[in-house]
């Protein structure tokens, strides 16, 4: 062979393999990037370090919360996802590839939960069968999902993508927020955790996905947009609302409840959590709880099996409205307590005896309510019901220091609590 024949043959050869070797780190590398979601509790040290570093140097910071699909859509499939999509993708429109790619990536991380309550009666003890929906949350098997799904049962029973299905038991629950963390122990092969979004950044009018088990037919894909934000609905604890809501317009029927609300990238956004609807069907307005909400409420689930607020030793109130004067009336104080220890004031009860013959007994008590203090704000967030006390206060933990707004023998003064 001549020498020039022989230097083309090398080149074309070295070159083919020099292709397959990077392709093949190609593959690889997105296949891992895409695959394995990251924790989405806490960060390290070293990590926030990193991100600040970056911060600085103006570089694009992605979510603490793990974003392991890319922050813009690929225009070609992903190597794990189906032959089948892949073998038609150039035929599918665009839109129809976004809804695909959401659910092949997202539909192995939502389960199916199915409860049994007992109930006893005269005539014998009768099973009340529950269903729902749930999210994966991590390789350890702790599953995510509504607290009212799983509220007062007897059993829970997690059934995954691939017909197998486990006995749960409930880590922690949370009624305020409507949250509940269950614990399955099943084989690492079938835990397929979902990735948590920064649902601070989400927009009306964004394209939404929401993947549950509506009537019991497992992962099932609706689809909408978002509608509002900061929506506030009656939580099923008396006087507390669950604020800071996704309102959507997919449809969302029983069964849905804790399955994942999902953007355009198969990110969770947040846990689907109740309808408002005249009828009880879909044909409603659907509500998720936020997935920074999650994020906060999840860990401490785990931890401690519920959510520790900080406590102000207020024992009871009563709405007022008079005049100019709207806030909430100090009924009574927990001796001891935060607020007791900080000043704060309830009524002034005062005994009553009276004689019979040569004794005195007790003849009840007199309460003058003019002495109870008004609190008619907290930390400057505005006190006319309930729930906007609450509302604030559920967001502060033992040790944190409030300042309430209060009105005192017709004066306004402020008053600071160390929560307990």
């Amino acid at each position: 062979m001549k020498k020039p024949a022989f230097i083309l043959l090398f080149a074309t050869v070295l070159g083919f393999i020099v292709t397959t070797v990077s392709l093949s780190l190609f593959f690889t590398e997105e296949k891992l990037t895409n695959a394995q979601p990251l924790p989405f509790f806490q960060r390290s040290k070293n990590d926030t370090d990193k991100t600040n570093k970056n911060t600085a140097a103006n570089e694009p910071v992605t979510s603490e919360r793990n974003l392991p699909i890319p922050e813009y859509p690929s225009t070609l499939p992903r190597p794990d996802e189906s032959p089948l999509f892949v073998e038609r993708y150039a035929e599918l429109v665009p839109e129809e590839r976004i809804s695909i790619q959401v659910y092949e990536r997202s539909n192995k991380s939502v389960v199916n939960i199915d409860t049994r309550t007992t109930h006893v009666y005269f005539i014998g003890e009768i099973d009340e069968p529950g269903a729902g929906s749930g999210v994966v949350l991590d390789r350890e098997g702790h599953i995510l999902t509504n607290s009212h799904v799983v509220n007062k049962v007897d059993s829970v029973a997690v059934t995954f993508f691939n017909g197998e299905s486990y006995p749960a038991t409930i880590v922690g629950e949370d009624p305020i927020t409507d949250l509940a963390v269950l614990k399955v122990h099943a084989p690492v092969k079938d835990l397929y955790p979902v990735t948590l979004a920064d649902s601070s950044r989400l927009l009306v009018g964004q394209k939404i996905f929401a993947i549950g088990n509506p009537f019991g037919l497992e992962r099932t894909l609706t689809s909408g947009l978002i509608s509002s934000l900061n929506r506030s609905i009656p939580s099923r604890i008396e006087a507390r609302s669950i604020k800071g809501l996704i309102q959507i317009d997919a449809a969302i029927n029983p069964g849905n409840s804790g399955g994942a609300l999902l953007d355009t990238q198969g990110r969770m956004i947040g846990i689907n959590t109740a309808i408002a609807s005249q009828s009880g069907g879909s044909h409603g307005v659907g509500f998720a709880i936020p997935a920074n909400t999650v994020a906060r409420i999840v860990p401490q689930l785990i931890k401690n099996g519920k959510v520790i607020r900080g406590e102000t030793g207020i024992g009871l109130v009563r709405v007022i409205e008079q005049d100019s004067v709207h806030g909430l009336l100090v009924r009574s104080l927990v001796p001891g307590g935060a607020a007791a220890k900080a000043g704060l004031r309830g009524p002034k009860i005062t005994k009553l005896r009276v004689l019979q013959g040569p004794f005195a007994i007790e003849g009840g008590s007199k309460i003058d309510w003019s002495a109870a203090d008004i609190i008619t704000g907290i930390n400057g967030v505005e006190t006319k019901k309930v729930d906007d006390f609450t509302a604030v206060l559920d967001e502060h933990k033992p040790g944190d220091r409030i300042q309430l707004d209060v009105i005192r023998d017709g004066k306004r003064i402020q008053i600071p609590i160390i929560l307990e």
